[in-house]
Order: C-alpha cells, then structure tokens, then sequence
C-alpha cells in the first residue's frame, strides 16, 4: 500500500467519530422528492460542501428537481472518474413505524439510523470525505473527478436521461461509479457491472356500466377480473416461462466470465427460504438461483384489483377491474420495444383490455467484466472493507446506469457501501458505522487505484 494511500487512511480513521456528526447533520435536513420537501434546501447544502472542497461547483435546472455537478481537474494525464448519486429521499411514511425520529439521526448499537442515510445521503457522503482526506493530507487529488448528484432517484430519474445527453462536454469522464445499494448478505463487499432495466404498466378492463349481482346476471354479464385473469394466463404459463410473443427477441446472453461469476456467488437456499417463509422458489427449478436474477426477463403482477375485498362475503360480479405489472429487462432488450410487444400482445388475446403505460422505462446497463478499470476498483473495495469483493455481473434491480454506458459511452460500476439489512425504503432505515467508515475508506482507495492506472 503507498505510503500517502496509509496517511490517507490514517486521517479517515481519526476522524470517524467528526465523520458521524456531520453524516448526521447532513440527515436532519429532509429532502423529499415525491413531496418536494427541502429539495433546495439540500441541493445548497451539498453544494457548499464540494465548493469548500475548491471543486467547481454548479447548481442546474431541469424540468424537475435541481442537478449538482462538480469538477475537479488538475491530474493532467490521469482518469477522469464521474461519482454519482442521489440526495432526494422517500417519504418517511408510515412514521409511526419509526423507534426514533426519521429525521431526527440516532446512534444505536452501531447504527446510525434516519432516512436517507443507506440510500443514499451516507454513501454519496462517503465519497465526498475521501475526497475531503486526499485535499487535506496530500493536497491534491491522485485523479480526476466529476461528481453528478441528482434530486430525483427516487421518482424514477425522469430528467437525468436528458440531461446527461445535454451537458456530455460537463460531464466528460473515463468511467462512472455510483455508490448505492446493500453490501452481500454476509457483509462481503460486492462490485456490481451493470442493472435490469424496467417496464411497467397497468391493464384496465370495464364491461358492464354498474357492478350487478352475481346471481341474476353471473353466467351472462362478462366479468372483468375473469378477463384479467384470462389475459395474464397468456402472458406467463404456469412453468414459468413469459410467453408475450417476441419478448426475448434481441436478448444478448452472458458471457463465461457473467456466468462464472453468478456461479461463485454464496448461497445458502434453505436460509434464504426460511427467511422469507417459503416453502418452494417460483418455477422454472431448472434454471439456477442467480441466473434468474441476473440473465432472465420477469413479468410480475404488483397486484390485482376489482370487486368486493372487505369481511364476510357479497355476492356481486364487478363491472371494471385492473392490474399493476412489471417487467425487468435484461441486455439487449429495449423498453419501448417491449412495451409496443406486450401492446400487440394484448390486442391480439384481449382487445377489450385498456393497456396504460408509464411515461418512460429504465434501460439496463452493462459494462464488461473485463473493463481495464475492474482491477482498480476491486482493489479499491478489498482495502476499504478488508476483504475482496464478490462479483455481480449485473445487479437484480434496476439504477440508470445506462445513460453513463449508453449515453456518456463509458463503463459503469456500483459499489455498495450499506448493510444489507439497511431497510432502505421502510422504518428504521439505518446503516451501521462500519460500512459508512469503510465506504470512506473504499472511495479514497478508489481514487489512489484509477490515479496509479498507467
């Protein structure tokens, strides 16, 4: 390890208890997209922070929630890395759930937990105090860097597509790391190439103008759920396989490399079962554990709705019903190639049935497994956590990767700082002070390793 690497580290480990008391101010500002509460507020904040960093630091508009770009330029020779991340914030909702205040920062049992601190107020911080420990001890930065911070993640990032395709000259870089998600299970760091992608859509069907009874009218009114029904049983068989005509067309497969990876990644199915209360994992069995979650397309029914949900029983055929679906796509499918399939589907089998489509989907991403800047990274990743990170050709979620490898052209990877029991998204969202610490670390490390590139 270089010695100005160890002086580095040196400094992040003194400072970790500073570290947690300006993690957890940062935490008590709420910054609540889906509600746009104290976005600007935020945005300033973050904003300040980089400029006192001496980066150059912007604060841009879009239709939505404000852009941070900062930039920091004076390793002439060196990789450019782009950090990004996301400083808007679910809703704490259902706050009562919470133990503590959701934006009321607590420490317990060497959690700190608050909302938005795994995802991702403490893991876009994280990166921005290694930054911080390079500036102080060497001075310099061993490369250079662009931080892209968005204030829209959690809506879906409906502008960043857009704007990443307006500001390519601002936001130039070799490669981009994001810093987001859990850790493995088991604590092991993870080092993720690329995400699904994700459709979804509603289907909508009424045929009567009221809701009649079952008796006098069952067996002659048609009954929408039974529509419903009908048209998602030919939409996914009970083996498991989506049969939407044309789906798969254009599916790229993994390569050995993808596929040697899913296969050395631990699992223990019996505890993962018993953890969730199963008593059998959904069909195809034939198909391994993760190339389900990593190289296979899903149709998932979100839910299905009509009729009469409350207690006891009442006897009435509904006149409208609906479901919520979605479909990840894995590489080599298209969302808007997609969607216009599961139309034509839906017209051919059920053309009564209304199809209504979010605005936009999330392409996935992928980078290659054998990019020149995986090594670095690892390396990065074993020094921060004291291990070697496991490997995950693409991740089981969606993230807009896809506008760093697709619109920017350059690879993209994910580091996860947080637990993995971090209940991003729930009450009590926490993260334990190890994984904040050891994000630190990763990011300085991460730096040092693209700066010692030849």
């Amino acid at each position: 390890m270089p010695s100005d690497l160890s002086a580095v580290l040196a400094h992040i480990d003194a400072q970790r208890d500073d570290y947690v008391a300006r993690l957890s101010d940062y935490l008590s500002h709420p910054s609540i997209s889906a509600e746009n509460v104290g976005i600007a507020e935020v945005a300033g904040l973050l904003a300040d922070m980089l400029r006192d960093l001496g980066l150059e630091t912007s604060v841009l508009p879009t239709a939505g929630h404000p852009m941070i770009v900062a930039r920091h330029d004076a390793a002439p020779g060196k990789p450019t890395v782009l950090l990004y991340g996301h400083y808007d914030v679910q809703p704490a909702d259902p706050v009562d759930l919470w133990t503590s205040p959701p934006f009321t920062p607590e420490v317990r049992d060497g959690r700190l937990y608050a909302r938005g601190v795994a995802d991702n107020k403490g893991q876009h911080i994280a990166q921005i105090l290694a930054v911080e420990a390079h500036l102080k001890v060497r001075g310099e930065l061993p490369c250079n860097l662009v931080f892209l911070l968005e204030g829209e993640e959690e809506i879906g990032s409906p502008n960043l597509a857009g704007f990443v395709a307006e500001n390519r000259d601002l936001l130039r870089a070799d490669l981009a790391v994001t810093a987001d998600g859990p850790l493995h299970p088991s604590g092991k760091p993870t080092l993720v190439f690329g995400s699904r992608g994700v459709v979804s859509f509603e289907l909508r069907v009424r045929h009567a103008r009221r809701d009649v009874h079952s008796g006098n009218y069952g067996g002659v009114v048609p009954n929408p759920l039974w529509t419903l029904v009908h048209l998602l049983g030919t939409m996914k068989n009970a083996a498991g396989e989506i049969t939407i005509e044309g789906l798969h067309d254009g599916i790229v497969p993994p390569t050995a490399e993808e596929r040697a990876a899913v296969a050395a990644l631990p699992l223990d199915r019996d505890a993962y079962m018993r953890d969730l209360g199963l008593t059998r994992l959904d069909a195809p069995q034939d198909i391994p554990f993760f190339d389900r979650l990593s190289f296979r397309p899903t149709l998932t029914i979100n839910g299905l709705h009509g009729g009469y949900g409350g207690p006891g029983s009442k006897t009435v055929l509904p006149c409208e019903a609906f479901a919520k679906c979605d479909i990840r796509l894995v590489p080599g499918q298209e969302p808007d190639d997609v969607m216009a399939k599961v139309a034509a589907h839906v017209a051919r089998h059920a053309p009564e049935v209304e199809l209504v489509g979010e605005k936009m989907g999330m392409k996935p991403s992928r980078t290659p497994m054998s990019s020149p800047f995986a090594a670095p990274i690892r390396e990065a990743l074993t020094r921060g956590f004291g291990e070697a990170p496991l490997l995950y050709p693409i991740s089981f979620g969606s993230l807009p990767g896809y506008v760093f490898t697709d619109v920017l052209g350059i690879p993209n990877f994910v580091t996860p700082y947080a637990n993995a029991d971090s209940a991003n998204h729930a009450p009590d969202e926490n993260m334990t002070l190890d994984c904040f610490h050891g994000g630190i670390r990763t990011g300085a490390a991460l730096l040092q390793a693209l700066g010692e590139m030849e």
